[in-house]
């Protein structure tokens, strides 16, 4: 069966930044996505959540502690006070003062460049629908005529379908761990084009099962050099990676997709 084949597979990176500057920047940060450009990696991955007023904003954990100098939940905290925060002095004293991004900003820094962006669902628990909702809205208008650079993702089957309903025009992809067996089911409702697995559950049975099913196939997030090769060498269509100017040769040289 063929789920859904939009957009073309050939169009999407072979490579992404994990959280947008990998392990050389603080994560969810626009200092990891100016690296990412320097290094000539033009596809990135990075986590949206929203704050209390509900401003969508990057940042992947539920607390604040170690990724800023903010304490207690995200989740309690509105857009001013979040902005207020430091978000790269926990990496290194070099990215003292680096704040936590909106949606707006990632747009903002992006869609001129052409720069990819694999855009991680993760709702404050019980915001799943909300979350869902409101980020497809913003960035469909974000990103107004250039959709192909999006991909909407998120662990939450709830996320995904309040972003179909919202945004039916932007590509979703379905993240999954421990290869569920309805993964079909669930990429079928929320209409994925893409399903995003932890590269620890593949195999080259399961990367052709995902492949028969017109899916494209991210996997995360891949840091060593010979598992890059041999996930590519099963016809893996893209990788996630904390080190991606590792793998930049390898993804170069990756069999062109199909």
């Amino acid at each position: 069966m063929h789920l859904f084949e939009h957009p073309p597979v050939q169009a999407w990176p072979r490579l992404f930044a994990h959280r947008l500057g990998g392990a050389l920047a603080p994560e969810n940060t626009l200092a990891g996505l100016e690296i990412s450009r320097q290094l000539g990696i033009m596809a990135v991955e990075c986590d949206v959540k929203l704050s209390a007023d509900g401003v969508p904003m990057l940042f992947h954990d539920e607390h604040l502690e170690r990724t800023s100098n903010g304490q207690g939940l995200f989740a309690l905290q509105d857009h001013a006070a979040l902005t207020q925060l430091d978000a790269g002095a926990w990496f290194h004293p070099a990215f003292a003062g680096e704040r936590i991004a909106t949606l707006a900003a990632l747009a903002e820094h992006t869609r001129h460049s052409g720069m990819r962006v694999n855009l991680e669902i993760k709702p404050c628990p019980g915001r799943e629908q909300e979350t869902g909702r409101i980020v497809a809205q913003q960035a469909s208008l974000l990103w107004q005529g250039e959709h192909s650079l999006l991909m909407l993702s998120s662990f939450s089957l709830e996320a995904l379908l309040a972003a179909k309903a919202a945004a039916p025009g932007l590509p979703r992809a379905l993240l999954i761990e421990n290869w569920p067996d309805d993964w079909p089911q669930q990429a079928q409702a929320c209409a994925a084009c893409a399903l995003n697995a932890n590269e620890r559950d593949l195999s080259q049975e399961r990367v052709l099962a995902v492949q028969h099913a017109g899916l494209a196939l991210m996997a995360w997030t891949v840091n060593r050099p010979e598992r890059a090769a041999e996930l590519y060498g099963w016809g893996i269509d893209m990788l996630c990676s904390d080190r991606p100017e590792r793998l930049q040769a390898i993804a170069a040289a990756a069999p062109a997709l199909g």
